[in-house]
């Protein structure tokens, strides 16, 4: 007998935090990296399997053309990829390589959703995670999945600053729509063209992501304060 899944995780994590000047995957926060707290969140929400979509800077072309990354900036992907890979060894989450990762946000889940497909044919659901808003955990994940099972909603998504997107829940249904992405296209535009699909989870922090260093600070003065309060 196959093993059966239900709800599924896919975590995007290949981008390459060029605003940032440092790999927000590996940023700490809380004890652990950014990309570690968000398996580990997706993990203790019982979701399974576990999915990290990364770089592969491995597969670059050895040949160098106009336009084409230096052999330093195709070293420093490759020890991010390692350093990501080696940061979620013992996790169980299983990393999905995306080579076309710069072309843009939609190859990486078409990768992730893809893989996903072929490891778990029997899912109910996958939710849709990035690792860069560090207060997404394990009641946000429980609170999506909790949502959809109520309202029987095919998406359910994080609402925040007036708009809606990820974390979001999409249930099997759903998974063409996010294989149908464009390269540079988000899951936010497949939730906001289906509105009336679409079960809204209150997430007023999920506006907080990582994209430069005034938003690490922040992000780190909040950590140390609350260190401070315990």
């Amino acid at each position: 007998m196959s093993q059966q899944f239900h709800i599924a995780a896919v975590i995007l994590a290949a981008g390459e935090s060029s605003r940032l000047g440092q790999p927000k995957q590996l940023i700490q926060f809380r004890g652990k990296t950014l990309v570690r707290c968000m398996v580990d969140a997706a993990s203790e929400a019982r979701c399974r399997p576990i999915l990290v979509v990364l770089g592969n800077s491995k597969q670059t072309s050895h040949l160098h053309s106009p336009g084409s990354p230096t052999r330093e900036a195709r070293e420093h992907e490759i020890e991010l990829v390692e350093g990501i890979s080696s940061e979620l060894k013992k996790t169980g989450a299983t990393i999905v390589a995306n080579p076309n990762w710069k072309s843009g946000i939609g190859t990486s889940i078409r990768a992730g959703i893809q893989q996903l497909i072929e490891i778990a044919p029997g899912l109910e659901a996958t939710v849709l995670l990035a690792c860069d808003q560090p207060f997404v955990d394990r009641a946000v994940i429980g609170g999506l999945i909790t949502l959809h099972h109520e309202t029987r909603k095919s998406i359910v998504a994080a609402s925040y600053a007036g708009t809606l997107g990820v974390p979001a829940l999409f249930d099997r249904s759903r998974l063409p729509d996010l294989l149908g992405l464009d390269d540079s296209a988000g899951a936010k535009s497949i939730i906001l063209s289906n509105r009336d699909q679409v079960a809204e989870f209150p997430f007023p922090e999920g506006e907080i992501d990582i994209d430069t260093p005034e938003d690490c600070e922040r992000l780190c003065n909040s950590n140390r304060e609350n260190k401070g309060r315990r």
